[in-house]
């Protein structure tokens, strides 16, 4: 089964964004116990200022994942994205780790 996993990084090396203030998605293409980047996706934060939830770019932008992998996630985004049909993971680690974790928990 292929799907596809959103990751939230600032730097591409580890899983290190809030859901809500993430400006892009670094996405991931699974196939079985193997993971492949596809492509950057870049959004409008979920979150600005003190407003929570302003934006659904965000949302619109990983609708297409099975899941988010992020370092932290509020649980009105956590809701949002599962109404979405896209789990949300928090797992603050390198992202080759991060992903390993997520699959091997899937599988």
């Amino acid at each position: 089964m292929t799907y596809k996993v959103a990751v939230a990084s600032s730097d591409g090396k580890v899983v290190n964004r809030h859901f809500g203030h993430a400006e892009h998605f670094l996405i991931f293409e699974v196939v079985g116990n193997s993971y492949r980047f596809v492509e950057s996706r870049k959004t409008q934060r979920y979150c600005h200022d003190q407003s929570h939830g302003q934006s659904t770019a965000a949302l619109d932008a990983i609708a297409d994942c099975k899941a988010v992998l992020v370092s932290q996630i509020g649980p009105g985004a956590i809701e949002n994205l599962k109404v979405r049909g896209v789990e949300s993971h928090v797992l603050p680690d390198l992202i080759e780790r991060a992903l390993a974790d997520y699959i091997q928990k899937t599988v």
